[in-house]
């Protein structure tokens, strides 16, 4: 079974799914993506899981963001339980959800922990950037639905940061202020962030978001 960490590249699959057969380095194209795992269809937090993804679809749009969901049991299922959610969360799901009945993509990205559970999925989380690199990793017991505001500001400090020299504080959001790189000295961060720099410590810069 594969481990993955922080910056590996994200393994390449092709499976089918609730939209048909899918490659997911072609799916993603030059887009961001998040790629995330439920223990199985027609279980109750996954339902509200993946109505909220649906209706948070706009969003991730917004951030040049593709969704793609797993789950362990196969198309015909997902085509009936894409029903229930649809009518229970009020909205349309919008994206694919692997059909992974093999376990396939699961144990690719080692999403089976037989300490929790021998043939379901924990609620995983991937970010994968544009080049393909693991950005983030989140797991989730079974019992706990995700929180997809948190992703969303997660995904707005990854793309943030990897454009400018800074990092994001505790509790951070979009818009709000954030912390100088430690690598740039303060003299350079100056020149570098003409709308200002609070020095706290000498290790602790802030300045306005630089987007």
């Amino acid at each position: 079974m594969a481990t993955i960490r922080l910056g590996d590249i994200a393994p390449d699959f092709t499976v089918d799914s609730s939209m048909g057969m899918i490659n997911f380095y072609e799916y993603l194209g030059d887009s961001w993506g998040i790629l995330f795992s439920h223990p199985a269809d027609f279980t109750p937090v996954c339902t509200t899981e993946l109505g909220t993804a649906a209706q948070f679809k706009d969003e991730f749009d917004k951030r040049n963001v593709k969704m793609i969901a797993l789950s362990v049991d196969g198309t015909a299922s997902h085509a009936e339980w894409i029903k229930d959610i649809n009518e229970v969360q009020n909205t349309i799901v919008n994206f694919p959800i692997i059909a992974d009945e093999d376990r396939k993509v699961s144990n690719l990205y080692d999403m089976i922990h037989p300490n929790a559970d021998s043939t379901l999925t924990v609620r995983s989380v991937f970010i994968v950037a544009p080049d393909k690199t693991v950005k983030l990793m989140l797991t989730y017991p079974a019992s706990t639905g995700r929180n997809f505001y948190e992703l969303l500001r997660v995904i707005d400090s990854l793309q943030l940061t990897a454009h400018h020299k800074v990092a994001t504080p505790a509790n951070w959001k979009n818009g709000e202020k954030v912390v100088v790189s430690p690598a740039i000295a303060t003299e350079d961060a100056k020149k570098l962030f003409p709308k200002g720099v609070e020095e706290i410590k000498p290790y602790l810069r802030m300045t306005p978001d630089p987007s």
